[in-house]
């Protein structure tokens, strides 16, 4: 299991969570953060601290956002991001890409 960041992330990316993440597993794209699922040690620490309650625990995401699940592990295959499992967000920095549902998302 892993946590997830859903669509109240688009166009926001607070960032509380990249700062309390310790294992720093959330990475940034253009639109909105995303948890490398391999990464994320399920600490929870990351989903108090977000302003806009866009993350949550695996089981816990609500229906309207249970596709954010996949989006966020998607994200990081190489015919998305290319990123893998880099093993830290602060080294690779932010990503030139979203995922396509993400960057198709419309803004509010």
């Amino acid at each position: 299991m892993t946590y997830t960041i859903c669509e109240p992330c688009i166009d926001v990316k607070d960032r509380a969570c990249v700062d309390e993440c310790p294992v720093d597993c959330i990475y940034e794209g253009p639109r909105m953060l995303y948890i490398q699922p391999d990464e994320c040690v399920d600490c929870g620490a990351c989903e108090p601290v977000c302003p806009v309650t866009a993350i949550f625990y695996e089981d816990d995401v609500p229906g309207e956002w249970k596709q954010f699940t996949p989006i966020n592990a998607e994200w990081f295959a190489d015919s998305v991001s290319g990123l893998g499992s880099p093993g830290g967000a602060a080294q690779v920095g932010p990503a030139a890409v979203d995922h396509p549902v993400v960057a198709a998302w419309e803004a509010v």
